[in-house]
């Protein structure tokens, strides 16, 4: 039960710190100066961070093992959060990259974590906890941070840092795992490589790549989209609010229904076509837009714990699952890094939200296609050990 307590406080951290930011940015541009490209680049620098110290994280592990560097990066997480709120753009920048590197240790391990200490069969429904609890405080922050920021002394930096006081709760929690001797199953006498050369372990990052493009850029755009079609400001952001609960309960049901198996190819494939049919609607039908974030927070939620699950379940041990989260993960936000940036250039282009939403339906169908290959119920083959045969 510590353990479990311990796993929902480190993923309550995993995306708090940086969904608070947006409804913040206004305040941030007239405080520091920075321009629209600026915001632009700080909205990125998380995901192209991710992408960046995702490969590195095995490395890591494999030395100090899993639950211990796990610890040091909550540690390193506090110091970004008080680093980010310190005055001045490079403290801002240079904190921001701090906080999405520990964040980016803490995506990989928690599945390596997970896959060392539950059972096969529950890994399903451990990963959907700790996603629950994930968006529950990402949907809290976004909601809260302006409110808070506004009744604060410091303003949004005192927002910003604030979040540091729940990095502190879980290191606290999390000391037992540290101090607790690393397995031996767990540590192999050689670090496993990532597998590149899988054609699985592919499937598995490009579905983690496509779910979270869509995720990052409904969070970015949405309330634009809805606010160019004529709703009030503040109704977009509810918008967004009800998008994220929606996704809450999917992701806390959704285990629920791959509890008695482990082939989730019709859930992975059914879900990404929800998601697909709320970006159609959107598109063609802006008025039901509340239709539309009920649909992509659904599909959306139950895609998120598939894509978390698949980086444990098509892992053959824990040293596996590091490797291929260490993948999944670092090739998933490359993809989601270009979503935000990509939709708001083809509307520039141009000057609807038409054409950018239907490329956001042919990827959501792409993603459908490859969802239905990364759910078999096979675990790949590391490159390192046996070669894989050809379909794997």
């Amino acid at each position: 039960m510590w353990l479990l307590v311990g796993i929902v406080l480190v993923a309550a951290n995993l995306r708090a710190a940086l969904t608070g930011v947006g409804p913040l940015l206004p305040g941030i541009a007239a405080s520091t100066g920075l321009s629209g490209t600026g915001i632009g680049l700080l909205s990125t620098l998380p995901l192209l961070t991710f992408t960046v110290t995702s490969p590195l994280v095995g490395r890591t592990a494999h030395r100090h093992g899993a639950a211990r560097t796990l610890f040091f990066a909550l540690a390193v997480l506090v110091a970004g959060l008080l680093v980010r709120s310190l005055p001045g753009v490079f403290f801002l920048f240079a904190g921001t990259v701090v906080v999405a590197a520990a964040i980016a240790y803490g995506n990989v391990l928690l599945p390596s974590v997970v896959k060392s200490t539950v059972p096969e069969d529950r890994i399903a429904q451990v990963t959907g906890l700790y996603v629950t609890a994930m968006g529950l405080l990402a949907a809290l922050s976004s909601g809260i941070s302006v409110p808070l920021a506004e009744n604060v002394p410091g303003g949004w930096r005192t927002a910003l840092g604030g979040w540091a006081v729940l990095a502190v709760l879980a290191i606290v929690v999390w000391i037992p795992q540290y101090r607790r001797p690393r397995p031996t199953a767990a540590t192999p006498a050689t670090r496993e490589r990532i597998p590149w050369r899988s054609p699985l372990a592919w499937q598995v990052s490009v579905f983690m790549g496509l779910q979270s493009l869509g995720f990052y850029t409904t969070i970015a755009w949405l309330p634009s989209i809805v606010h160019d079609h004529g709703v009030g400001e503040a109704a977009a952001g509810w918008q967004l609010f009800l998008f994220q609960i929606i996704g809450l309960v999917s992701s806390s049901v959704l285990p629920v229904l791959v509890r008695r198996g482990l082939d989730q190819r019709l859930l992975a494939a059914g879900a990404s076509a929800i998601v697909a049919g709320g970006f159609a609607l959107l598109a063609v039908a802006p008025q039901l837009a509340v239709v539309s974030s009920v649909l992509t927070g659904l599909g959306g939620g139950a895609c998120l714990v598939l894509a978390l699950s698949f980086q444990g379940q098509r892992a053959a041990d824990p040293a596996q699952a590091a490797a291929l989260a260490s993948m999944a993960q670092s090739v998933g936000y490359l993809v989601a890094a270009v979503g935000p940036l990509l939709l708001g250039a083809l509307h520039d282009l141009t000057g609807g939200w038409t054409l950018p939403l239907l490329l956001l339906v042919a990827l959501t169908l792409t993603q459908a296609a490859v969802g239905a290959r990364a759910g078999r119920d096979r675990h790949l083959n590391s490159p390192s050990l046996v070669p894989t045969p050809i379909g794997d």
